[in-house]
C-alpha cells in the first residue's frame, strides 16, 4: 500500500506547534508493511485541501488527512475532504446523539464554561461528515474522525489523531520486511557496502548516522522476508555490526 500524508494547520507552518504527526504516522505505517511517499503540510485552506485530496486519492492506495476536524471555524478539514471527494456534508445522526448526551455530562460538571445555544451549533458542526462515509469515534475527542473512499480523517490533536489510527491500524498492513543492522562505522564508510547489497539483492536500503548517544543505522526491506535475510547476512559479513541500543535508548530517538 502506498500512502500519503497531508498534515493540516496554520499553526504548524507558523511554527507554533511541532508538527510529531506526520513522523509518527510515518513509523507505524512503515512498520506494518506499507511505505510513506508523500507527506506534506499546508494551510487551513480548504481549496487547497479539496485539491490535494481530488488529485491524491488517484495517485496513492491511502491519503490520510489530519487537522482540525471540530466545530469552530477554522476546523475546515472535513468540508475540504467532503469538497475534493464531492460529496454532500451531512449532520451523522448517531454521532450527534453522541455528542449532545457528552455535552450534556459536561455541562453539568462544568455549568460555568458551557453556553447552551453556541454548543448546540458547535455539535451539529462537529457531527457532520462525508456522505456515506464511515465515522471513527474515540473518547480522546468530541469530533469523529472518518473514512471514506481511500481517504481517512484523522483529528489534528496527537492524543486524538493516535487514538483514530489505530481504529484502523489493520488496513495499513503490507507484505514487506524489515530488518534493522546497527553499526559503530560512520556513515560515509557504508558506501562500499551500501552499494553492494542493493546491487545483490532485491531490497531498499536505508542508512542512518551515527550519534553519541547511538550507533548508525542500516535498515533493509523488502516484499521477500527471506531476501531480506539474505541482504543482512551480507551486510554482516561485510560491515562492522554492533548490538542494539536498549530500549529506552530507542524510546529517546
Amino acid at each position: 500500500m502506498n500512502v500519503a500524508i497531508l498534515t493540516v494547520g496554520d499553526e504548524l507552518l507558523a511554527g507554533a506547534t511541532t508538527n510529531t504527526n506526520g513522523s509518527w504516522l510515518a513509523e507505524r505505517i512503515t512498520a506494518r508493511g506499507s511505505t510513506v511517499d508523500r507527506i506534506l503540510t499546508i494551510p487551513d485552506d480548504r481549496e487547497l485541501i479539496a485539491d490535494y485530496v481530488a488529485r491524491w486519492r488517484d495517485e496513492f492506495d491511502a491519503v490520510i488527512v489530519t487537522g482540525g476536524i471540530g466545530g469552530t471555524p477554522d476546523d475546515v478539514t472535513v468540508e475540504a475532504v467532503t469538497d475534493g471527494l464531492d460529496r454532500a456534508f451531512v449532520v451523522h445522526g448517531d454521532i450527534h446523539e453522541r455528542l449532545v448526551e457528552k455535552a450534556a455530562a459536561f455541562r453539568d460538571e462544568n455549568p460555568e464554561l458551557i453556553d447552551e445555544y453556541d454548543l448546540q451549533l458547535d455539535l451539529e458542526a462537529a457531527a457532520s461528515i462525508p456522505e456515506g462515509a464511515t465515522p471513527i469515534v474515540v473518547e480522546e475527542g468530541w469530533a469523529p474522525g472518518c473514512v471514506v473512499e481511500n481517504v481517512y480523517v484523522f483529528a489534528g490533536i496527537p492524543t486524538e489523531m493516535r487514538a483514530m489510527f489505530e481504529q484502523v491500524a489493520d488496513e495499513f498492513h503490507g507484505a514487506s520486511s524489515a530488518e534493522t543492522l546497527y553499526t559503530p562505522a560512520p556513515e560515509g564508510a557504508l558506501h562500499e557496502a551500501l552499494e553492494g547489497v542493493t546491487e545483490r539483492f532485491d531490497v531498499s536500503v536505508g542508512s542512518y548516522p551515527r550519534s553519541e548517544e547511538r550507533p548508525g543505522r542500516i535498515r533493509v526491506s523488502s516484499t521477500d522476508p527471506e531476501t531480506v535475510e539474505s541482504a543482512i547476512t551480507w551486510l554482516r559479513a561485510n560491515v562492522e555490526t554492533t548490538a542494539p541500543p536498549s530500549v529506552s535508548e530507542n524510546e529517546s530517538q
